[in-house]
This record gives C-alpha cells, structure tokens and sequence, in this order.
C-alpha cells in the first residue's frame, strides 16, 4: 500500500533539540540556497549515469595535489556507530544521513548546522537534490529514503518536510539504494532484510519482492510500481512446526537506480532469490521503461542463486534451500558510458568478483565478463557497494581484499592492488565500500578504516589518511573515525569529504565522524 502523509510535521532545528544539545555551532544565517554558486557532487553516483567520476571542474584537485590532502574540519554525529549515508555536496552545503535516522545540512566551508531532519529509521541512502516548481515559486527538494521504506521530500534549504510515502508495507522492506529524481519523477528502489529472517521455523519463509516506486516529485504520489518479481508468492506447503512457506520472493533493489535519457530507461541491478521457484530476474540486470516501468529486458548473470543467513552451516535451519546459492547479488548498480567510438554500455560488479559489461542496445546482452581475481579464496571476490569509471576504465574494490581497473572497450584487467594492513587491522580487510574517481586519482575507504588515493594509471597508492583516530570537531561532539563500508568518499569543490564509521554484517569497527580534507 502507498501511504502519503504531506507536510506536517517540521525539521527539528539541531541546536534546539534537547538530545542533540551538545552542539555548538549553528550557522549564523540561513543562506540563500543556490546550486549554481559552486561545484556539487549529487547523489550516490554524481549524476545519472552513476560514474562515480568528477571532472577537473567539480573535483578542484588535481591528481598531483592529493598528498597534500590535509584536515580542514570534522563534525561528530551524537549516538552513531555507523555514519550509513554517503555525502552529497550542493549549493555549498553537505547533506549526509546517519544510522539514527538524522539527516543534517552542514556547510561545507565550515561544518555549521542548517538544518537537521528526523527520520524514521537509519538512512543509508545518499540525498538527491532537484529543483520544484520554476519562477519565483521554485525551491529546491531533498530526496531521500530510510530503513523503514519512507521515501521524503524536504525543503533543500530549510529542512522542513514536504511530503513523506510509505512505499512497502512488508515488514522487512528497507530503502538502501539512493533515490534518483528526473524530469519531474523520484525512483525509489527498495530492499529487504527477509534474508535474515527467513531461516527461523516459526517464520512464513518468504514473501518479500523488491521494486521499483515512482512518485511524482512535487506530491509524492504514486505513479507506478514495478516489482522485480512479477509473481506474487503462494503457499509452498509447511515446515515441520506448521508454519506455511511461500515462494517466490527476493530480487531486492539494494542500488540507486541508472539513468539512460537517450533510452528512456532506468537500470538496476537484483539481488538473489530466498525461495524456490527461482525467477530468472533475480541477480540479474533489468530495464524498466521510465514513464510506465514496464520491464524492456532482463539478464540474469547467475542463475538458481536461492539465500538465506545462516543457512552455510553443517545442519542448516528447516527454511534454508536445499541447494544453497553463492548470494552473489548486485549491491551496485550499473554504471552507463558511451566509449569513444560511440558504443554505449553498461558496466556492473557482482558480488561475484565478476564484472559484466551489457548492451542496452541488444536487449542487454553480455558484451564482456571479467574476473577480477582468478583465487578468490586468496584475495576475496566480492563486489559489494559499487565502483567508478572514467574514460578508459572502471574501478571495482574487493571484500575482503584488493581494488582493481578494469579497461573499459573490452574486459582487460589493467592492474590489481592488494594495499598493505597493518597488524593491528589485519582483521579488517577489504574495500566494500563505492570507489570514487577524478582526472587520474581513484579513492578507497576501507574497511581498515584508512582512505587511501591510488593512481589511476598502474594502481600504486599515492595517499593514505588514517581515519581511525579521535577528532576535535567543530560542532563540540566526542568523535572517531572507523570502518568504512556502504558509503564513499565524495570530491567537490577542492574538499574530500568522507564518512567514517561502519558496523555493517561484519561487524566492522564504529565511527561517528564527518571529514572534510583539503590541500593546505
């Protein structure tokens, strides 16, 4: 069901709110909110296209001044472990969501409070920021969903909601994936967390199916909803404490949506199934038509994937699959370029350590497949929260170990990197989280806790900053930095901006810390 609630309950002005009163540093005035006073970095992947990739222009650093990254600010976010949401840079303004639910606007010169929101359950999700309305009457709305399955609009400049919509009624649904907002439409991508659940006998195993909503994005009301899975799940007999199972269910949206204007389609990529029958739109790459959602095509990179937690074990629970699958889901999403010769493709990592390039304009069909590690036991396979392309290559980090280039007309590993841990972090491996790119620099939070910036060309570390460290930060909260996982480092207008903490399924190490880094 798709329940709207409009704007009726207010922002709460951070310095004013008794849970949060430790902060001290409140921006003097509230600006005038204006995207095209600086460079900007919107949403999860910087655009669309989801490149990850920020030009000379936006970027303001130049590769040769990346060793000169220095501390210009830190702000502590009160009672956080995990710092989920990654940054969005707009206006001269950071937007970033946390696992308490709080979404802040800081400015990014300083780290001064506009404004914060409180949402419903943690975000996770990066905010997209679009214009409404136009003259005088227009304003600027922030996107943006949490793990409740709310999607919200507030006012970019004043925190104040605009709408809010509930667009999954199961009781497992999360929106993880950012939003992304085009000609006048939100697409809202939405999870699950049944996998967990699934395994216990005295649970109905399992009746979750992820979507895709489209909500207009002046009102939030519902345009169309497609579900990954077209089958609604049915009884599939009982387990032996009478509990009925069902099936199918799975293919959560775990990723921001692409999108392809020249097509007029999005892409997403699918998590696995958690029951018998298996779809075939399960780990798999779809295209949904952008006015009706209308699915153009599907391939599915691993078939007969079923998965559920805890069920790799030598008596696995009575719900798991008889034939556990390798839940090799697509946690990101595909990334669109066109290469020189006018080509356009769509390049995506599996949790698989396989790289897949597809042909939008060939019903998807796969162009290349690359294993990024040949020993996967050795180095770790996993692709997990997404990577970043440039012209020539993309770039993929691996759980637990390793980031690598990919050459982008034709597959061919360029060169792989396993950075060296430290004893104290050698439990902590691994580069799960999304890579980001400028003009000839690629940069990596770990799950170590260290960024690090790594040549573009041959894949040598050229910068590292430990953020595992305690911080005096400018709003007056005790803060550390930690792992780094779902969310990446942002780049925009000479500033690197990175969160820092991470507890995930891991069991990463917890942070509560905003960093901005600049060259000093």
């Amino acid at each position: 069901m798709h329940r709207l609630i409009l704007g009726t309950a207010p922002a709460l002005i951070f310095w004013a709110t008794s849970a949060i009163a430790q902060t001290t540093n409140p921006c003097p005035a509230n600006a005038r909110f204006d995207p095209a006073t600086s460079a900007s970095w919107n949403g999860w992947g910087a655009g669309g296209a989801n490149t990850r990739f920020q030009d000379q222009k936006n970027a303001g650093i130049a590769a040769a001044d990346v060793p000169k990254l220095k501390l210009k600010w830190a702000f502590g976010f009160p009672g956080v472990k995990s710092v989920y949401g990654q940054p969005s840079v707009i206006a001269g303004r950071v937007f970033v969501g946390v696992d308490t639910g709080a979404v802040y606007s800081l400015d990014a010169a300083t780290g001064c409070v506009y404004w914060m929101f409180q949402a419903d359950s943690g975000v996770r999700t990066a905010v997209s920021i679009e214009r409404l309305g136009s003259g005088r009457a227009a304003r600027y709305a922030a996107y943006f969903g949490d793990g409740k399955a709310n999607a919200y609009a507030v006012d970019a400049a004043t925190g104040q909601q605009i709408w809010k919509v509930h667009v999954e009624d199961h009781a497992s649904a999360k929106i993880t994936g950012a939003t992304k907002v085009f000609e006048g439409r939100v697409y809202v991508p939405v999870s699950s967390g049944e996998e967990g659940a699934g395994p216990n006998k005295n649970y109905p195993c399992c009746t979750f199916r992820g979507s895709v909503v489209a909500l207009d994005a002046a009102t939030g009301k519902q345009i169309w909803k497609t579900y990954t899975i077209a089958d609604e799940p049915k009884p599939a007999g009982k387990n032996s404490n009478g509990v009925q199972r069902f099936g199918p269910a799975g293919g959560g949206v775990w990723n921001s949506p692409t999108i392809d204007p020249a097509r007029h389609a999005l892409y997403i990529g699918t998590g696995d199934a958690y029951t018998d029958p298996v779809p075939d739109t399960t780990d798999a790459i779809l295209a949904m038509d952008l006015n009706t959602g209308k699915i153009l095509w599907s391939v599915q990179d691993t078939p007969k994937d079923i998965w559920l937690a805890g069920c790799n074990g030598a008596t696995p629970p009575e719900n798991c699959p008889k034939e556990l699958g390798p839940d090799h889901d697509f946690g990101s999403p595909p990334i669109l370029k066109t290469l020189p010769n006018g080509k356009t493709i769509l390049v995506a990592g599996q949790k698989s350590g396989n790289v897949w390039a597809h042909d939008p304009d060939n019903k998807g069909a796969v162009i290349w497949k690359t294993a990024l590690v040949s020993n996967t036991s050795e180095f770790g396979g996993k692709i997990v929260w997404g990577g970043a392309a440039d012209d020539q290559n993309a770039y993929f980090g691996l759980g637990p170990g390793g980031i690598a280039a990919v050459q982008l007309r034709d597959g061919e590993r360029k060169w792989f990197t396993k950075p060296e841990l430290s004893p104290a972090m050698a439990q902590h491996p691994g580069h799960e989280g999304p890579l980001t790119a400028i003009p000839g620099v690629v940069f990596s939070g770990a799950w170590d806790g260290i960024l690090r910036a790594l040549s573009a060309a041959d894949g040598k570390v050229i910068w590292e900053y430990n953020t595992i460290q305690d911080f005096a930060t400018v709003n007056g909260v005790a803060a550390k930095g930690g792992s780094m996982g779902a969310a990446g480092p942002v780049v925009a207008g000479g500033v690197v901006f990175v969160p820092s903490g991470y507890v995930g399924v891991r069991q990463g190490i917890p942070g509560n810390v905003l960093l901005a880094l600049s060259v000093q």
